[in-house]
């Protein structure tokens, strides 16, 4: 693949990233105080929070594995796990989390999945997305505005706007077919400005793929039920992932919280970093934490619980996530090679 290169360095960049960050977030710290504190976590409400992150990549496998077979598409539970975790791994890795959904598009069609159904399927997942962030984050700042200081509720408003506008071209572009139409139009200006061969036959194969997609997304449109799982089942995805905000703060011994005012503070530090273009909004998304839960956690408990939250629900999926894509990646071209 062409763009490993570009891959690696967002890599690095992302490694760097995550090097700087844990170097501010422990500067000043007593590590062996953290170490103790951390040595001596519930291990049991750890698991739970690991078991809530295992939910949210279900939740996302039973998406995209139901949308695949409503358009007749032959893809195993395993293989939906796999779809899940490839997108979660390259959306971490890449700037805006520019790179999930194209990955997770390459990788099914080596499985022989088509390209219009892959990309159906991958908008109405994101859609629904959108929609439980945008809604739970909404709903739970009425609940959690306190919290907020002035540069917060900047991130939070821009966050809200961005993630608005990504709902708003995500629709245009499952419901717009003058849209879809313009967007071939300018592929084809840009391959014959870069002088690129056999333009007329990538016009017929991009027009046919987008006939494809236009027939499949008005199927889609027409199952109003496949929607309404899906977005169901998007909820549940997102309450399991901010509920682990809420496990990590009972691993540390702590219970005044309640789950829900957990909950809905962690949607909203969610929606507030989700507008940042940094990968896996890493180093932002630690800063919102301790600014947010700063009346929740004893300062002297705050790199800790940071440590151990984004431990659970971001950088221990990266590194399994990674693992997953790494071994797929090998025997598929292993598999091309035999061919």
């Amino acid at each position: 693949m062409k763009n490993w290169g570009k891959f690696f360095r967002n890599l690095v960049i992302f490694i760097l990233i995550i090097g700087i960050t844990f170097y501010i977030l422990l500067k000043d710290q007593d590590l062996l105080h953290i170490v103790n504190i951390l040595s001596s976590v519930k291990i049991q409400f750890v698991l739970i929070g690991i078991a809530g992150m295992s939910i949210y990549v279900i939740c996302e496998a039973i998406n995209i594995g139901r949308t695949l077979k409503s358009l007749n598409e032959k893809s195993n539970f395993i293989q939906n796990i796999k779809y899940a975790l490839i997108g979660f791994f390259f959306s971490s890795v890449t700037p805006a989390a520019s790179g999930g959904q194209p990955m997770q598009i390459y990788y099914m069609h080596k499985d022989k999945i088509a390209i219009s159904n892959s990309t159906v399927t991958l908008l109405i997942n994101l859609t629904s997305m959108q929609i439980i962030t945008i809604s739970f984050a909404l709903i739970s700042l009425i609940f959690n505005y306190s919290y907020l200081n002035g540069v917060l509720i900047t991130f939070f408003i821009i966050g809200i706007l961005l993630n608005l506008s990504a709902l708003i071209l995500l629709l245009i572009g499952i419901f717009s077919k003058k849209m879809t139409n313009g967007l071939i139009n300018i592929a084809i200006k840009v391959m014959k400005f870069f002088k690129i061969k056999n333009i007329e036959a990538k016009k017929e194969k991009l027009q046919k793929e987008l006939t494809k997609y236009q027939d499949n997304a008005d199927y889609i449109k027409g199952n109003k039920r496949l929607i309404l799982k899906t977005i169901l089942t998007t909820l549940i995805q997102f309450t399991a992932y901010y509920s682990i905000t809420y496990w990590t703060y009972r691993a540390l011994g702590f219970s005044q919280f309640n789950i829900m005012q957990i909950i809905t503070m962690q949607s909203v530090l969610y929606a507030t970093v989700s507008g940042i273009p940094s990968p896996g909004a890493v180093g932002v998304t630690e800063g919102a934490f301790i600014e947010i839960f700063k009346s929740v956690y004893p300062q002297e408990m705050m790199s800790s619980a940071v440590l151990l939250n984004r431990g659970i629900n971001f950088y221990f999926l990266v590194i399994v996530s990674g693992i997953v894509t790494i071994i797929n990646h090998i025997r598929s071209g292993k598999k091309e090679n035999i061919v």
